[in-house]
């Protein structure tokens, strides 16, 4: 069952870059925050609006897109955006996240 800001993330990022593929992932339990939290993201997302842009770009826009809820509460988003033709061309592997460290590099 997704969350609220789960929610919202996902139909912004929809409604934004219409997107062919996009997986919202929670990953706060992955950390040391309340059971619920909603403050760790990943995200994967294919969308024809990435073609042409550097990697760089397409991070800013997702960002961009994003920008109320890393202001208001996400503290980490990690960002996996693809054209269309890397997705079907087998750049559908996602590395896990890492392991949570404690914050700081502990």
């Amino acid at each position: 069952m997704s969350g609220v800001v789960e929610s919202a993330i996902r139909d912004k990022l929809q409604t934004a870059l219409d997107a062919t593929h996009l997986a919202v992932i929670n990953e706060s339990y992955m950390h040391n925050v309340p059971k619920g939290a909603e403050t760790h993201f990943k995200v994967v997302v294919v969308s024809d609006r990435f073609d042409g842009l550097p990697l760089i770009k397409r991070h800013r826009l997702v960002n961009e897109i994003l920008q109320e809820e890393l202001q208001t509460g996400v503290h980490a988003l990690s960002i996996v955006a693809k054209t269309p033709q890397q997705w079907a061309a087998g750049s559908q592997v996602v590395e896990s996240s890492p392991s949570c460290r404690g914050g700081f590099g502990k």
